[in-house]
Formats: C-alpha cells, sequence, structure tokens
C-alpha cells in the first residue's frame, strides 16, 4: 500500500460520534414528536446560517481526522514497506501546497518578499538593504512590482467566479429538488425562496453559502502561488495553521461533551430525584468543584498528565499519537471539571418534576426507581441537555485557546487557535510588528464560535418551552387563527 492508515485516539471518537449523530437522525426522523422540536430549528435563519458556517468547520474538522502514514519512496527491490514517521492527514494532502512551501521566515499577506530587510550581497559585490525574494510566495512573478497587482485581481476574480459558478449549480440543483417535492414550477419556487416565503428559510442558506464560496474561491487560487495570510517565524504558512486549528477546536467542543455529559446527567437526575443524603453528597461534591479556580483545577491536572507522558515515552510511537494523547487527556480533564453546571440545572428541574402527578402515580403502582428514571424523568430534561451540549461549545472552543496561551493546553507540536494566539504574543511586541498570525486565528476562532453561537440559539428557542409559552402571544395566536381560517 501508498499508506499506512492511522487510528489515532481522538480520530476513533470523532467518528463515533458522527455516526452517533447519524443513526440519532434517522430515530428521529422516524418519530414526529422527535422530529417537530428539530423542525423548528430548520426554520430559524441565523440557526441555517449559523448551521451551513457550522458545517464547513466540520468537514474540515472531518477531512482532518483521516489519518495515515505515507510509504518511502526509496526502497531497495523486495525490501518490507516503511513508512514515514510523520502522521499526515487528507487535509493535509489537499493542502499540500501550503504544507510544503515553506519560506525562511516572516512574510507578510500576499508579500513577495520577507517582511524584514536583510543584507543582500548584489552581482557586482556591493552590499544592499532590501527584502529578499521568497522561495515561494510570488516567485512566478518575474517583475512584482509590475505584475503583482494585475496577478493577484486576475487570480482572485478567476477564484470568485468559481464559487458563484459553483454557487448556481448548487442553487439550481435545490430549485429542482424543491419543484420535484412540492410539484410545482421552478420559476414559482424561486420567487417562494426570495421572497422568504418557504417554511425553511433557504435564501439565507444561499445567501451564507454564496459569501463561503466568493471568500474560498479566491483562497485556494491565490493560496496556490502567495501565502494570503502570511507566514510564522520559521516560515509556515499562517492559512494552513488556521485550517489545522479547526480540528483542535472541534475534537475539545466535542469530545469534551462526551465526558461531560454522564456525570452531569446521571448524577444531576439522581441528585434531584432520591434527594436526602444521596443530594447533600452530590451537592458536596459540585460545590467543592466549583469552589476550586477552574484554571488552577486543570493546569494541575494537565501537568500530572504531562509528567506520565514524560516517564512513559514507549507508549507512543510517533510524536503524533504523545500530542493526540495530550489532547484526549485534555478533554477528559475538561469534561470532569465543567460538568457541574449542567448538573446543577437537571438537579432542579428533576426537583420540579418529582413533584407531578404521573410521577407520583407511577410511584402509586409500584413502578421501579430506574425505569421511572428511564421513562419519565430523563425524556422531560432531554432539552436542557441539548441546550446545555450546544452553547456549551463555544466556550470549550475559547477553553482552549485560554489554556493554550498560558502554557497548559494542547501539545505544543499541535497546532490550535491557543498556540497560533500563543505564539503570537511575542511576534506583536517585535519591531516591526507581526500582526497577521492573530489577526487569522481570531477570524477564525470568531467565525467558528459565532457560528456555534447562531445554532444554539436555534436550538434553545426551538427545545425550551418556556420561550415557546412566551412566543405565543394574543397577537400571534389571532394570525396563526387567521392564517389557519
Amino acid at each position: 500500500m501508498p499508506f499506512k492508515p492511522v487510528l489515532l485516539w481522538t480520530d476513533a471518537l470523532v467518528w463515533l460520534l458522527a455516526a452517533a449523530v447519524i443513526v440519532f437522525a434517522l430515530y428521529v426522523r422516524r418519530h414526529e414528536h422527535l422530529s417537530e422540536p428539530w423542525r423548528r430549528v430548520t426554520h430559524s435563519a441565523s440557526g441555517m446560517v449559523g448551521l451551513v458556517a457550522l458545517s464547513v468547520f466540520v468537514a474540515v474538522g472531518l477531512l482532518d481526522s483521516l489519518h495515515f502514514r505515507p510509504r518511502l519512496a526509496a526502497q531497495p527491490a523486495g525490501a518490507r514497506a516503511a513508512y514515514a514517521v510523520d502522521v499526515l492527514s487528507v487535509m493535509d494532502v489537499l493542502c499540500e501546497p501550503l504544507r510544503k512551501r515553506t519560506e525562511k521566515t516572516y512574510s507578510a499577506p500576499f508579500a513577495t518578499g520577507l517582511y524584514a530587510k536583510e543584507t543582500v550581497e548584489r552581482a557586482d559585490g556591493s552590499a544592499v538593504r532590501e527584502h529578499p525574494r521568497l522561495k515561494h510566495g510570488g516567485a512566478h512573478l518575474k517583475d512584482p512590482q509590475r505584475d503583482f497587482a494585475q496577478d493577484v485581481a486576475r487570480r482572485g476574480l478567476a477564484g470568485a467566479a468559481g464559487g458563484a459558478a459553483l454557487w448556481i449549480a448548487l442553487a439550481a440543483l435545490l430549485g429542482a429538488l424543491l419543484a420535484r417535492r412540492h410539484g410545482a414550477r421552478i420559476g414559482d419556487v424561486w420567487r417562494r425562496i426570495w421572497r422568504g416565503e418557504t417554511e425553511v428559510p433557504w435564501h439565507a442558506v444561499l445567501l451564507t453559502l454564496l459569501a463561503l464560496l466568493l471568500v474560498a474561491g479566491p483562497a485556494l487560487t491565490l493560496g496556490a502561488k502567495y501565502h494570503v495570510l502570511g507566514t510564522d517565524k520559521v516560515g509556515q504558512d499562517v492559512f494552513y495553521q488556521a485550517l489545522k486549528s479547526v480540528r483542535t477546536g472541534l475534537v475539545i467542543g466535542t469530545l469534551t461533551t462526551l465526558v461531560m455529559l454522564p456525570f452531569a446527567i446521571a448524577l444531576g437526575i439522581m441528585a434531584g430525584y432520591f434527594g436526602g443524603v444521596i443530594d447533600d453528597v452530590i451537592q458536596y461534591v459540585y460545590t467543592t468543584l466549583n469552589s476550586i479556580p477552574g484554571v488552577l483545577l486543570i493546569a494541575a491536572a494537565v501537568l500530572m498528565m504531562q509528567v506520565y507522558i514524560d516517564t512513559h515515552p514507549d507508549l507512543f510511537t510517533t510524536s503524533a499519537e504523545r500530542a493526540d494523547f495530550r489532547l484526549l487527556a485534555l478533554c477528559a480533564i475538561l469534561g470532569v471539571t465543567t460538568w457541574t453546571g449542567l448538573c446543577r440545572l437537571l438537579r432542579g428541574e428533576t426537583l420540579k418534576l418529582k413533584g407531578l402527578e404521573y410521577i407520583q402515580a407511577a410511584h402509586a403502582f409500584g413502578v421501579r426507581h430506574a425505569r421511572v428514571l428511564l421513562r419519565h424523568v430523563l425524556p422531560n430534561v432531554t432539552h436542557i441537555v441539548l441546550i446545555s451540549v450546544v452553547m456549551e461549545f463555544s466556550g470549550l472552543v475559547l477553553a482552549e485557546a485560554v489554556l493554550s496561551y498560558v502554557g497548559v493546553g494542547v501539545d505544543p507540536s499541535m497546532i490550535s487557535f491557543g498556540t497560533m494566539i500563543n505564539n503570537a504574543r511575542l511576534e506583536m511586541a517585535r519591531e516591526p510588528m507581526v500582526w497577521w498570525s492573530l489577526a487569522a486565528a481570531f477570524v477564525f476562532m470568531f467565525v467558528l464560535v459565532l457560528a456555534a453561537n447562531l445554532f444554539a440559539d436555534a436550538v434553545r428557542d426551538a427545545f425550551d418551552p418556556r420561550i415557546r409559552v412566551r412566543a405565543l402571544t394574543p397577537g400571534r395566536l389571532r394570525r396563526l387563527a387567521a392564517q389557519k381560517a
């Protein structure tokens, strides 16, 4: 084989989570009472905008979760296959021009020369201070001062045209599918879409997709010849670092939730349902955890895990496995230290549910506690769990950036938003100031968190019964009755 598949711990968990989401979606689709709230999520314009942007980040993260070790080319005939030590991903292969085109040191976005001046010796023996040409960025230009603007405009327009053409194809496919589904003409379907008369706000989805393609198209065409976001101290492309950071943020936001949920759900429901000594013990545990500063507790746990990693180097065959183990440990530590908020919410909701008539009737008929918890209590607190999960995601992404900034986050060899910001901290203090690493990390993380928050707000509005009750004002009820009439 030309490569050897590598399954990291986080890869396995990410793909297991993706499979679980698909199975859950198929299960929800078959049950009307479960699909109705999710249908309300799709009716939110802001929620669909966030979902489209979030789907792009998820696609990047999934492509970066398929790892392998390439086979070494120079091998004797008949020898056993040998593979490289470096672990690559499908995203690395797709971004190979960005990954391999390293420069000597810093270069600004779209620059054709290094950021700082150096002493260059000319052919006649004289020395002059100037910005040396980059090895890769703009190397195809014979005269950068003359050809730069025209080349950038031509490539940017070509990328924008490609993105627009792809958008037109996707929009035409969507219109054809909707016309076939509703048995209407395509022209009527398009008028309904752009007037916002469809249940799903397809106009918001299409406009968001158009904006993303108009940004991605020029970025791809220009990134083939230029460093669109500059390079860092060792000459690595900052755009490539930002793309690689997406997977780290997604892993922190999702896997931490998997660790947090069992503690929060089990302990929160038990505390509210049984009360007494069990309630007192659980309250004591999460009150004690909340009294300890979170950053100090996480830092102590991460440092202890790092000592274990350093004293057991034989457990890891590659540096990627070592960094992945620390990432998995960080997810576990964050999950163990962040379950208390959801636990408190579930305890309060369970206390309210325990006094309702159908729970009392189940007790009167002698139903076992385990069955009452699984059949009556847990389904009625699911909306709180879903709302908390989607709203905690953005906070966990930001938490990784803060922890990596203070040096107790992911492994330094792993690219993440936090490590980019940490490296940019020193770059901001130099003269001339290197600003693009911090700006790239900020923009990518801002868009990711904003998309997650928009989708989280839509989920909260769809699942929270209190918001749904407040939304049904007398005026809206009259409008709904008039529409039905």
